[in-house]
């Protein structure tokens, strides 16, 4: 329990109506969750907007309400606090409910269009095995020291957000490794975080269907690192064309990685194959479990940051060469004759293109590229043809499928992706709605050694149709398909 006072800290509001000396029992943001002696944050969502249940929100118990408007009627039972953004309130009131527990560790930050999960969990991974107690907040699911808590969001709402942090406080934690989405920038997620770092990893098409324009998509990126205090770090892609955009207005000190530019942290792919990658990181030569040149930028981010974090450079080497990234992220597994599977989250024009160069570069040059992929209901549209149409340049079949629908017609997606598709690609395309029946029809006609990829779900272990998600499993998919291979 906190005063109403406490939660203030830090807070421009321009009304108080009532008292600041009330006991807090909670912070709520969604009505249904209201309890005796809670505050009751009014934030305006996409859909819905709280200030429409201020009233049941005071009859259920709210003890505090923090709005924008003060409603059209006198509502009494309660002290009303009016801020000029609810969304960010709710933020910095959640970090001050928890004691701040952000200043209590040191947070990294992840940002960008693709790559944010992999940074992410391999730098828990790696300080982790460094010796420190740790926590991670990513897509795939959050931990703390080792312990899973899955994940419903790429950055959690503030409440929870500043929850979890707390535990990881209480556990010891030394680091927090979260991904930060633009979405989560948008929202004020992480207003009132107080973070040692941020990482960038590049910007590419997506999201286009919540921030509309790309220009709006790099800004909500861009933010983030626009916030970072002077005492943190902004470690940014010097190879991508917005990476420098990033440090433009930033506080934090500067620092860039990349293969191709002048960086402060360098590398370079001296060997790439199925098995891994070779590469000589700032001078020295070490081995890591991953593939292609898209994570040698993974483990450069990662490098970069462990060091600007005032790790040995020498451990750190040694510790991510053991390291494998997360999961859904270029799995691979072989089929009794020599088929390769790879299933990947990429569900973005650039992600296809980055994992099936790199399998254009891994390839002998006489096996086939089968390529299932899908995209996903209920999100940016513009990118579906252009999805469609990398996956055929760089395929030798493409099968256009379902990913998740949602509450669109898995057909009328397929349709607009075939709308990528030229002519000249049209005869190595087909399109199967089934998911299952697309993966097994990519099996029955690959040859030994030929290579499938099964692209846009990943780590996923559901299908999303009609607002019902029902198990489904990529790689389960391509296992039970391999077994049948060997009957």
């Amino acid at each position: 329990m906190k005063y109403l006072s406490e939660l203030l800290e830090g807070l421009p509001f321009t009304e108080l109506q009532g008292s600041a000396d009330v006991q807090i029992s909670a912070i709520v943001f969604d009505s249904r969750k209201v309890i005796p002696g809670c505050v009751f944050v009014a934030v305006k969502g996409t859909a819905v907007d709280g200030h429409d249940y201020i009233e049941q929100a005071v009859k259920d118990g709210a003890v505090a309400i923090i709005c924008e408007e003060l409603p059209g009627h006198t509502v009494g039972g309660a002290d009303f606090l009016m801020v000029q953004n609810s969304a960010a309130a709710l933020g910095i009131v959640a970090a001050n409910f928890y004691g701040n527990p952000s200043a209590q560790l040191k947070l990294v930050g992840v940002t960008g269009t693709n790559g944010k999960t992999t940074i992410a969990t391999l730098l828990y991974k790696l300080f982790i095995d460094l010796g420190y107690k740790c926590g991670l907040l990513s897509t795939v699911e959050n931990q703390i020291n080792g312990k899973v808590i899955p994940a419903t969001h790429t950055t959690p709402d503030p409440v929870a957000l500043n929850a979890l942090l707390s535990e990881m406080v209480a556990q010891g934690c030394d680091y927090c490794f979260m991904e930060v989405s633009s979405h989560a920038v948008s929202q004020h997620r992480i207003e009132g975080l107080s973070f040692s770092g941020g990482v960038f990893s590049n910007l590419t098409h997506d999201h286009l269907d919540y921030h509309k324009t790309f220009d709006a998509y790099l800004k909500a990126k861009k933010a983030f690192f626009d916030g970072l205090p002077k005492n943190a770090f902004a470690l940014t892609n010097i190879d991508d064309k917005n990476g420098n955009v990033m440090l433009q207005n930033t506080k934090a000190h500067k620092k860039t990685y990349g293969l191709k530019n002048l960086a402060d942290f360098k590398v370079k792919i001296l060997e790439n194959g199925f098995n891994g990658l070779l590469l000589n990181v700032d001078g020295d030569e070490a081995w890591f479990k991953l593939v292609g040149n898209f994570n040698a930028y993974n483990l450069l981010a990662v490098y970069g940051a462990a060091l600007l974090l005032d790790q040995d450079k020498a451990s750190v080497l040694v510790s991510l060469s053991k390291l494998s990234g997360a999961e859904g992220r270029f799995d691979t597994l072989t089929s009794p004759n020599k088929v390769v599977g790879i299933v990947d989250y990429a569900h973005t024009p650039d992600a296809v293109q980055n994992v099936l160069t790199t399998i254009h570069d891994l390839r002998k040059g006489t096996e086939q590229v089968i390529t299932v992929i899908g995209c996903g209901g209920d999100r940016d549209r513009t990118k579906r043809p252009v999805m469609a149409a990398m996956a055929c340049e760089w395929s030798d079949k493409v099968i256009l499928t379902s990913d998740n629908p949602r509450t669109e017609d898995p057909s009328a997606i397929i349709k607009e992706m075939e709308a990528g598709v030229n002519a000249t690609n049209r005869r190595k395309t087909i399109s199967i709605v089934d998911r299952r029946e697309a993966i097994k029809t990519a099996c029955h006609l690959a040859q030994p050694g030929d290579i499938i990829l099964v692209a846009g779900k990943g780590h996923e272990k559901y299908q999303e149709i009609n607002g019902v998600r029902s198990h489904f499993d990529d790689v389960e998919e391509l296992m039970e398909q391999f077994k049948l291979m060997n009957e």
